[in-house]
């Protein structure tokens, strides 16, 4: 036995792709000059079933029984022509308007066998129910599988000189199925491929729109968290570096204490930036290959924070209630940003030696943050537009399920408050 090598296998590749590429650029011709094909189409089939009856004009070559050549008329040359004609050309709008083709070509076919005259052009019928089964509406299916089923009738009972009637009609009737079922298959073969086409342009389309989806959230996150970063270090190196420059003549130990605290605070940015930008990187300089990491800040960094706003300028009381050590790593890097941001723009708007009460209290899965100053109530934005501080505070807070309040005090001084909500679905990023 033959047997066919990996080898010869894999040769058959160039073939393949060659005779794909040649299919592709047929079908595009197709579709730019689709009458073409349709002429080729009537050129064969006069070529293969026209031409050998007007070469004999219309006369058996001699093989079969001798009744079942004098049971058809002999047609003249003209004649036959004619009804080639009807049966054969309407073949050229087989796609355009396949049920006139059908019924032109269905009508000359009834005539000719209402003369007893056979004809080998008959095969155009079956051409046409193709077409229509391919082409045209399915609803008119139904009314030419019955027009048909009646021609193929009327044949089988002008055979029956010749051929049992039963015979005939099982004959006629299987080519009749065949074509339509062909017809069928491959129409519904071309839906399946077209529906497949449509479903993975979709796919494309969504997996776009996820990926953009993505990369706009990820872009929001690396903003906010740069906001939080940079805004608020700046703000206490800004406020320190005005005080040292006020004090530097005046107490040169309050200015030396001023510019270290400006080091310090930064250096503790430009560890966070190098944090958030590690992430972005596809590799970095930690001994596992990804960037060198620190822990993200929590409730305990608080004092730290709260140290430092005092530096600057600010009176903060701080105080908890109920067990904050429990709470979850995003939960307290979210406590964390909700009142950096708010000692931000205290920092910002509220004068030297503001009293800014701080207090986060937890109970039953509520927690409340609330900053409240006793400073001018001032904004941090223009009227009627929020700034993006308030605005990143409520998206973290709306990962837990909160909500973020901001707004003057009865005692003129300016008031935030955050509720989050801490039952089990609630989930930070």
């Amino acid at each position: 036995m033959t047997t066919v090598s990996t080898d010869e296998l894999g040769g058959m590749g160039p073939l393949v792709a060659r005779l794909s590429r040649g299919g592709q650029r047929l079908r595009q011709a197709d579709r730019t000059h689709p009458w073409v094909l349709d002429t080729a189409v009537v050129l064969l089939v006069f070529l293969a079933f026209c031409l050998p009856d007007l070469l004999h004009g219309g006369a058996d070559d001699g093989d079969g029984p001798r009744r079942f050549r004098l049971a058809f008329t002999q047609l003249s040359v003209a004649g036959m022509l004619a009804l080639q004609t009807g049966l054969v050309l309407p073949l050229l709008w087989r796609r355009r308007n396949p049920l006139a083709a059908f019924a032109t070509s269905t009508a000359v076919f009834v005539l000719q066998w209402s003369l007893g005259a056979a004809l080998r052009a008959d095969i155009a019928v079956f051409v046409a129910l193709y077409s229509l089964a391919l082409h045209g509406r399915l609803r008119q299916l139904p009314w030419a599988c019955a027009a048909m089923a009646g021609a193929m009738v009327l044949v089988a009972v002008r055979v029956s000189t010749a051929v049992s009637v039963w015979d005939a009609l099982f004959f006629l009737l299987s080519t009749a199925t065949a074509a339509l079922a062909l017809g069928l298959m491959v129409r519904i073969r071309r839906a399946q491929l077209a529906g497949l086409r449509e479903r993975a342009a979709r796919l494309e389309i969504e997996r776009d729109q996820r990926s953009r989806l993505a990369t706009a959230t990820e872009r929001t996150r690396v903003a906010r968290e740069m906001h939080d970063i940079v805004g608020h270090n700046l703000s206490v190196i800004i406020t320190l570096a005005d005080a040292g420059a006020y004090t530097t003549d005046i107490a040169p130990e309050r200015g030396k204490e001023a510019l270290q605290l400006i080091g310090d605070t930064g250096r503790q940015a430009l560890s966070e930036l190098r944090r958030v930008l590690g992430v972005l990187r596809e590799a970095g300089g930690g001994p596992s290959g990804g960037p060198e990491l620190s822990p993200q800040p929590g409730i305990l960094d608080l004092g730290a924070l709260c140290t430092k706003v005092r530096t600057a300028g600010l009176e903060v009381v701080y105080r908890t209630s109920g067990d904050v050590d429990a709470l979850d790593g995003g939960v307290q890097l979210t406590v964390y940003r909700i009142v950096q941001e708010a000692l931000t723009n205290t920092l910002k708007h509220a004068d030297t030696g503001t009293l800014v009460h701080l207090a986060i209290i937890v109970e039953d899965s509520r927690l409340t943050i609330r900053v409240q100053d006793s400073g001018p109530a001032t904004p941090s934005g223009p009227p009627n537009e929020e700034g993006n501080g308030l605005v990143g505070m409520r998206e973290r807070a709306a990962l837990y399920g909160g909500t973020v309040s901001a707004g003057p005090t009865g005692a003129g001084g300016w008031s935030v408050e955050a509720v989050l909500d801490l039952t089990p679905q609630g989930g930070a990023r």
